[in-house]
């Protein structure tokens, strides 16, 4: 994929990418004039520079993009769908018990195009569940991965998890669940759930492996993690 795609996917990239690069090259710079002895006192710009780099990353990663893509999600309903157009229908099935015909209401929704990828979870979610077929939830979130490769990176990462929680808890195959969150991971290494995706891999590992496997490498704060 090329950075173009990247940063269109994804529009704070570009802002983490500059901004970051601005201030890691400032403290790389700081650092060598205090070793090199030019400067000495520079060691303390280089201390505030990387802790602006922290600060600046995680204001963007754990409340920027969290509000942004809220309201993106909350205004992309507004005028768009018809009143009565929502989920309302197929929630008070649910309610009722009447699953089997919540779901198919789900997959008419999908098959019009409104709102697929909301309407594919939450029909997983009641075959995984009440109608007890976790196999075609996971195949129908598979199709809807390869049908729609460039799905945003928030939707992704929701499909995938939601194919990791059938993978382990369903059909109880920890291999296809660990091969979904590592895809996960090596995909979205900036998503604001990365941490949580690290911490579920290791679980994963160590539940079905055992703890040999949960001292893997690190992650980027110095930490172990088991994302090998």
């Amino acid at each position: 994929m090329s950075a173009r795609v990247q940063f269109a996917d994804d529009p704070f990239r570009l802002l983490r990418f500059i901004v970051g690069a601005l201030l890691l090259g400032g403290t790389v710079a700081a650092l060598l004039m205090a070793v090199t002895g030019v400067a000495p006192r520079a060691l303390l710009l280089a201390g505030g520079l990387w802790a602006l780099y922290g600060l600046f990353m995680g204001v963007v990663g754990g409340i920027l993009e969290p509000v942004i893509e809220g309201g993106a999600r909350l205004f992309s309903n507004v005028g768009l769908v018809r009143a009565g157009g929502g989920f309302s229908q197929m929630e008070a099935l649910v309610v009722r018990g009447r699953y089997h015909e919540a779901a198919e209401a789900y997959l008419g929704r999908i098959r019009t195009g409104a709102n697929p990828i909301e309407a594919t979870l939450r029909r997983a979610a009641l075959l995984a569940g009440p109608l007890e077929a976790p196999l075609m939830a996971a195949g129908e979130l598979e199709d809807l991965r390869r049908q729609a490769e460039d799905l945003p990176p928030g939707e992704d990462v929701r499909v995938g998890l939601a194919l990791v929680d059938i993978y382990d808890y369903r059909l109880q195959d920890p291999g296809k669940a660990m091969a979904e969150m590592r895809r996960l991971i090596d995909r979205h290494p900036e998503s604001r759930h990365v941490r949580r995706m690290r911490q579920q891999l290791r679980r994963l590992k160590a539940d079905h492996f055992g703890a040999e496997f949960d001292s893997v490498d690190a992650d980027p704060t110095g930490r172990r993690d088991a994302s090998a």
